[in-house]
């Protein structure tokens, strides 16, 4: 019997089409590019003219070649082509640096929507979040995956305005994106090479595919808590009254010399009054001047912080833990794709250790999971598994898993 997608979104709207394999269901071909062996295919399932959406997770100057998009595009000419710069690559159990992996994408009972912003200031984070989630359809809109710059934005106020125009009825996910450790420019891919400043967002439509996720750090705090006494936004400026920055150098002592690097080692923790759970926020940069710290999302006045360090065995059972979330709403059998987000921080931590945690999540989706993501300034996911209210979170593996029915 011959089916037809409709796709919606991008260059592509309304477009058909047909479905040349019967009772199918989801599909997936992975690439990988590197300078020293060029584009090497890793699996191949004649998916050319069928792939709906392609995801390109890479290094920053690499996808902002012509010739890398052109050469993904006449691959796969009819698919919706998404993805951003990243702390490193994730392709299976392996991580990547200086290269593109390339994932491609065929549903079979699932429509898709695309659509992007572009960021002209941080202060409109929220508004952006807004904006997107107008443009998507909701009739049977069943999740929603962000990719978004990852310097130039407040994570936590976007998550903020998505949530407003959800209204915590549909799940979100995704991740900012990243530039190693060099803080100096992301990039996102949306039907074009590479470029700044921008957020996209993918909607997916029907009740035949399944989503799960979960989100977990593994991170130890120390030291005693701290009030938040003077803060707007995402940007700190006092804790118990003392200049914010002043009180974190003398934490990190040596490591201080190399910030903001370094603050990636030694993230805060915050709670607010009306919340249970701790989130966590990585410094994006600092200002010498006043003596504050600016963060990947908001550090309320009021909240308390501590300080976190690093627990390796922790670290690796937070990534196995946030798998197990993820597949606690598929109820049945492994996932067929599983997009990974963590930290640029754990990735930094970790050094020649950070595959464990890659390891430690394909033994709980199973080997016959794709696996692709990136290490990245930023992650987004409800805390809890079935909650719909969507968090940034930092220095977490978090895990993002679709099955199609």
């Amino acid at each position: 019997m011959l089916t037809q997608i409709t796709i919606k979104g991008g260059n592509h709207t309304n477009k058909i089409i047909p479905n040349l394999f019967n009772n199918l269901l989801m599909r997936t071909e992975q690439a990988v590019y590197s300078q020293a062996n060029n584009w090497v295919s890793k699996s191949n399932d004649n998916l050319s003219e069928l792939a709906q959406l392609v995801f390109l997770f890479g290094d920053k100057n690499l996808l902002k070649e012509q010739k890398h998009f052109d050469y993904i595009r006449n691959c796969y000419p009819k698919a919706e082509i998404v993805g951003c710069s990243t702390s490193g690559d994730i392709y299976q159990e392996e991580i990547y640096d200086n290269s593109i992996v390339c994932t491609a994408v065929y549903f079979e009972n699932t429509k898709l929507q695309v659509v992007c912003e572009q960021v002209d200031s941080m202060s409109d984070s929220f508004k952006i979040g807004e904006r997107l989630l107008e443009q998507l359809n909701p009739d049977n809109l069943s999740h929603v995956f962000i990719l978004s710059e990852g310097l130039n934005i407040n994570g936590s106020e976007l998550t903020k305005g998505m949530n407003s125009k959800l209204g915590n009825k549909v799940s979100i996910t995704g991740g900012l994106a990243g530039d190693q450790a060099n803080f100096s420019e992301t990039v996102l891919v949306y039907n074009q090479p590479g470029a700044k400043n921008r957020v996209l967002a993918i909607g997916f439509y029907g009740q035949n595919l399944k989503i799960g996720y979960g989100s977990l750090g593994g991170w130890d705090s120390f030291g005693v808590d701290r009030l938040v006494t003077k803060s707007e936004a995402n940007v700190l400026y006092e804790l118990d009254g003392q200049p914010a920055l002043e009180l974190y150098k003398k934490y990190l002592g040596t490591h201080a010399a190399n910030l903001p690097a370094s603050a990636l080692l030694f993230p805060l923790s915050f709670i607010s009054k009306d919340e249970v759970t701790p989130l966590v926020r990585t410094i994006l940069s600092i200002d010498e001047t006043n003596g504050s710290m600016v963060f990947a999302g908001d550090i309320p006045e009021g909240c308390y912080v501590r300080l976190m360090k690093a627990n390796f065995e922790k670290l690796i059972d937070g990534a196995s833990g946030a798998a197990e979330m993820s597949k606690i709403s598929l109820q049945n059998g492994d996932p067929d794709l599983a997009i990974l987000i963590s930290c640029v921080g754990r990735k930094l931590l970790m050094k020649q250790r950070i595959e464990e945690e890659l390891e430690g999540v394909r033994e709980i989706v199973g080997p016959s999971t794709v696996m692709t993501g990136f290490y990245s300034y930023g992650e987004i996911s409800p805390v809890k598994p079935f909650e719909k209210h969507c968090e940034l979170h930092n220095q977490t593996m978090t895990i993002t898993v679709f099955k199609e029915l």
